[in-house]
């Protein structure tokens, strides 16, 4: 449970993410095109904002991590929903594509939420760039239309990032936080010594 008397800066900027959502959520419903556009630029702008605050005033903490997860989960999923409501067409045009890259996110969040309980806070470098390249894509599609290179490469970027996230649940046997890349797991203190308490 969260509390909020506890909550630093980076919690906040984070924790925005999640408060927007039924607002974002109404835009939607009344088909505020450019409004939802625009506070769906604010809320993927508190994700870089929280993550800069939380190393630079060394306030990192596993609630932080878990909430900028949440808060990015729901943003890129409300990205979507606006591209499914006022782009509909384009969804339906492209559904296999995307089917390809977010039938595996899914499978990735059903497997962490079976084995730790919770979403994953890995936040690996792929995860990052993912994030950036969806943003960009999604918040351009809707003011100014289509970029079909830069649709290609979030397809791409986003399925090998699924990949890499459903590998390190598979070598973590406990929930951890910032796990850099697959590389950086094999050598991570966190998981060999998991390992050496099963041996």
């Amino acid at each position: 449970m969260w509390k909020f008397k506890n909550f630093n800066i980076a919690d906040w900027f984070s924790f925005y993410r999640v408060a927007a959502i039924p607002f974002l959520i109404v835009l939607l419903w009344y088909s505020e095109r450019k409004l939802f556009t625009w506070f769906l630029l604010i809320s993927y702008s508190t994700d870089a904002i929280d993550g800069y605050l939380a190393r630079k005033l060394k306030i990192t903490s596993e609630r932080g991590s878990q909430l900028d997860s949440i808060g990015d989960q729901l943003t890129f999923i409300m990205g979507l929903i606006g591209l499914l409501v006022f782009e509909v067409n384009f969804i339906k045009e492209n559904v296999v594509l995307i089917s390809i890259a977010l039938i595996p996110y899914v499978l990735q969040m059903a497997i962490a939420f079976v084995k730790y309980g919770k979403a994953t806070a890995f936040h690996t470098y792929l995860a990052k760039i993912s994030a950036v390249i969806q943003a960009v894509f999604i918040i351009w599609f809707l003011f100014f239309g289509p970029v079909y290179w830069l649709f290609y490469c979030m397809i791409v970027i986003g399925l090998l990032e699924t990949i890499e996230e459903i590998t390190l649940i598979f070598m973590y046997d406990t929930w951890v936080a910032d796990v850099k890349s697959f590389l950086f797991a094999l050598n991570d203190k966190r998981r060999l010594k998991d390992l050496n308490n099963k041996l």
